[in-house]
């Protein structure tokens, strides 16, 4: 039987369930540094992965739609961070000052790749330019992500200064990413063959991830630091983005004149945030102890943006093609 769009699927009940497991069992003491240790080379390997998938004529394939691109990096880098700059005086007193914090991170990060794809197929919308773009936008994360920090948000906030995350991000994340698309030729057959049990092991190096920045921030006493009435309204704000972003998205599509195909890929590559990127880059930005808070509004959207995103890809999905012939409408006598 199928899930019906507006229930969660089975990774985001496991990262509900990773998020209880560090509320409940956190890591204390001389286990903390090895779980640092693991966490690094997961994320290491993470990226490696995602760069050994991404299909370089795919990229050729795109590219050369460049005012798709532009759009959708400036709702992307530009139009999300001005929201939750905005927002701030409604913002801030409604919840606490970190959660805070973690709506304006959410903001600044890049594009997920996988869904935002997968969610294009599904709508039938531009898909080259998909793969291009969401792709695109994630290495442009890495630069600009800090700086989007560095500018926004609070300096005592962040672990190091937004040219030194910069570089340690760029090492943890871009390294492995050119490594495994290098490698492609020889590894990405292996993959292809093994998509499952890579999307296993995707998935479970997130899951750690998660579990990892959780513990920091419960050992710090995450949970008492937030008001549940703080929590609920957390969620409202990550709905009034989500609705917010897809639907400036599909108004500048259409303003600017672009292809319903090509408004379905602006919508899901310019409206999304990234869990892959985001959960790592925190860990580089962010004190241990802000780590949970931090990533909590990114937890929140996550779902919310795939369910979402799931019925309004079906609603595309339903247009009637130009090619299709119609249907003759009967002339009553």
């Amino acid at each position: 039987m199928a899930r019906p769009r507006f229930l969660p699927d089975n990774f985001t009940l496991m990262l509900i369930g990773t998020v209880l497991l560090a509320s409940v069992l956190p890591v204390y003491g001389s286990f903390v540094r090895p779980l640092e240790l693991i966490t690094i080379g997961v994320i290491f390997f993470l990226f490696f992965l995602h760069g050994a998938k991404l299909s370089r004529p795919a990229i050729w394939a795109g590219i050369s739609h460049w005012r798709l691109h532009l759009l959708v990096t400036a709702i992307t880098f530009v139009v999300f961070p001005v929201m939750g700059w905005a927002l701030r005086p409604v913002l801030e007193p409604l919840l606490t000052p970190d959660l805070y914090l973690g709506v304006l991170f959410l903001c600044t990060l890049p594009a997920t790749v996988q869904s935002a794809v997968t969610l294009t197929a599904v709508a039938r919308g531009n898909m080259p330019a998909a793969i291009c773009s969401a792709s695109g936008s994630t290495l442009m994360g890495i630069v600009i992500t800090p700086l989007l920090v560095g500018l926004l948000l609070s300096h005592t906030a962040t672990s190091s200064d937004p040219l030194q995350a910069m570089g340690r991000i760029a090492l943890q994340l871009l390294l492995p990413f050119a490594l495994g698309h290098g490698l492609r030729p020889w590894v990405g057959p292996f993959l292809q063959r093994h998509a499952k049990r890579m999307k296993g092991l995707d998935q479970s190096s997130i899951l750690l991830v998660v579990y990892s920045a959780f513990s920091a921030s419960v050992v710090a006493g995450l949970w008492s630091k937030i008001p549940p009435a703080a929590l609920a309204i957390l969620v409202l704000v990550c709905a009034l983005l989500l609705a917010l972003s897809m639907g400036l998205s599909a108004w500048l599509a259409r303003r600017f004149g672009f292809s319903k195909e090509d408004e379905i890929t602006i919508v899901f590559c310019g409206a999304q945030k990234s869990l892959v990127s985001g959960v790592p880059m925190a860990k580089v930005l962010f004190e241990p102890s802000l780590m949970g808070v931090i990533v909590l509004p990114l937890m929140i959207f996550h779902p919310m943006q795939l369910m979402l995103s799931a019925w309004v890809a079906g609603r595309y999905a339903q247009r009637q093609s130009p090619a299709e012939p119609v249907a003759p409408v009967p002339i009553k006598a």
